[in-house]
Formats: structure tokens, C-alpha cells, sequence
């Protein structure tokens, strides 16, 4: 129930990007690649991609075991109720990688190439998850669902749920605005479950997110100087993830 669940959000989101369907199978010409279009905006400087993930991480820094997020911990478990627990947050900080290939073999024009995507998400996604590791050993924090487990601060399910919006958002910003902000619903829907699910603090979440946007807004600032790409040019390679009832796999294909 909880996957149909965000699979019938996630394709709301696609769908309203009002991408061109079509009732016949998708040709291997289709899936390999998503169009990869001209910025035709003026590129941010690195000083203003970092100020919303920066101001996230030192809101949070304040806030850390403050009496403050301590009341509101105890607020907001006490509105759901102590016995709360739903784990869709398990499934929602990967909902935006899903609608990104998703909208790559639907046709919907993206800035990079699925390879140079998924690039440039492995690569964000390694920085935020060994500063996350990093941070979580040095730190020390009592969880708020038990104190024996010091490792809240901050929360990893939310700096990869900040990740796959960041990364979703910055492929599709300039084409599909709607669709690029969608993931960011995923990742806010992920760190307020975590706080309700009694995981985290709110500190930790805004660390957390403040850790996955900036690392995948670096990233995407430095993406010239890592430009290879071995299926740019092949016109008889296809891509595309396949769901099957064990799980998620990737699917590759090529004509010889």
C-alpha cells in the first residue's frame, strides 16, 4: 500500500509535466537518452547556489539540542500520537531518481545526457553520505525514539531525499520547472516523517538537507571537469530502470 502509494504520486508529478505519450512500446532510440537542451539562463554563481543550503545547515547548527526543538519534538509526537510509525520515508527520499528516469524515457527534455545524470548523482550522492557518516560519528546525538543510539545529527534519510530532489531539480529546472520543484515535495515529505516517526530532531533534518542540496549544487557547478561519458555517441545503446516484484534494476541494451 505504501509503495502504490508514492508510485501514484510520483507519476502525478510526470504527468503533469505534459510530456508527449504514446500507446506503442518505446523504441531503443527513445531510451537511450534524454535530450539534453541549451541553458539559455545565466548561470548562478557558487556563492548564490550555496546560500539556501547554507542557511539550512546553520539554522540547524542553532537549533541542536536546544529546549526549543526539544518542545517541538515533544509537539509534534504528541499531535500523531505515541505509537505513530509510517515508513514511507523509506521510499520517498528515492521518489525524485525515480521520476528522473522516468521523465527521461517519457521524452521530457533534460539538461544532461542519463549517463552525465546518473554521474552526477552517484558522485553527490557519496559526498553526502560520507559527510553525513562523518558527522554522525563525530557528533554523537541522542535519537529522540531512544538515547542508547547516538547518531540523529544529522539525518541521513533526509540528506538523500535532498539529493535526488537537488539532482532532479537542477536536469530539469530550465524545461519542466514543475516537475524539477515536484522532488523537493518528496524531500520535505521525508524529513517532516522522520520527525513524526520520532528518528530525528529538527535540526537534524535541516542539516541533513542543508548537506544534500549543497553537495549536489557543487557538484553541478564542477560537472565540466568530469565530462566523460562513453554513450554520448552511441546511437545503439539503450537505458532505461525496470521495476520487478524483487525490486529495481537497471536495463541495458545494445544492437550489434
Amino acid at each position: 500500500m505504501r509503495i502504490s502509494i508514492s508510485l501514484l504520486l510520483i507519476c502525478l508529478c510526470i504527468y503533469s509535466t505534459q510530456a508527449q505519450f504514446t500507446d506503442s512500446p518505446l523504441t531503443k532510440t527513445q531510451l537511450k537518452t534524454s535530450k539534453k537542451t541549451e541553458n539559455k539562463k545565466p548561470k548562478k554563481n557558487l556563492f548564490t547556489k550555496r546560500i539556501v543550503p547554507i542557511t539550512l545547515i546553520a539554522s540547524g547548527l542553532l537549533l541542536s539540542t536546544s529546549d526549543f526543538e526539544k518542545s517541538l519534538q515533544k509537539d509534534i509526537r504528541g499531535s500523531v500520537g505515541d505509537d505513530f510509525y509510517f515508513g514511507i520515508d523509506d521510499y520517498t527520499r528515492y521518489a525524485p531518481i525515480v521520476q528522473m528516469y522516468a521523465a527521461d524515457i517519457f521524452g521530457v527534455e533534460s539538461k544532461n545526457h542519463w549517463f552525465d545524470q546518473t554521474k552526477n548523482l552517484l558522485i553527490s550522492s557519496l559526498i553526502t553520505s560520507a559527510a553525513t557518516t562523518i558527522l554522525k560519528q563525530e557528533v554523537r546525538k541522542e535519537r529522540p525514539e531512544d538515547p542508547t543510539k547516538l547518531n540523529s545529527f544529522p539525518s541521513g534519510h533526509t540528506s538523500m531525499a535532498f539529493v535526488s530532489a537537488a539532482v532532479l531539480y537542477e536536469e530539469f529546472i530550465d524545461t519542466s520547472p514543475l516537475l524539477a520543484y515536484s522532488g523537493y515535495f518528496f524531500a520535505i515529505t521525508t524529513g517532516s516523517l522522520r520527525m513524526m516517526n520520532n528518528k530525528h530532531y529538527l535540526s537534524d533534518v535541516l542539516v541533513g538537507a542543508g548537506i544534500g542540496i549543497l553537495s549536489t549544487r557543487l557538484v553541478y557547478h564542477f560537472d565540466h571537469l568530469i565530462s566523460w561519458n562513453p554513450f554520448k555517441e552511441m546511437d545503439d545503446v539503450a537505458f532505461a530502470p525496470q521495476f520487478t516484484g524483487d525490486g529495481l534494476a537497471l536495463y541495458f541494451s545494445k544492437s550489434f
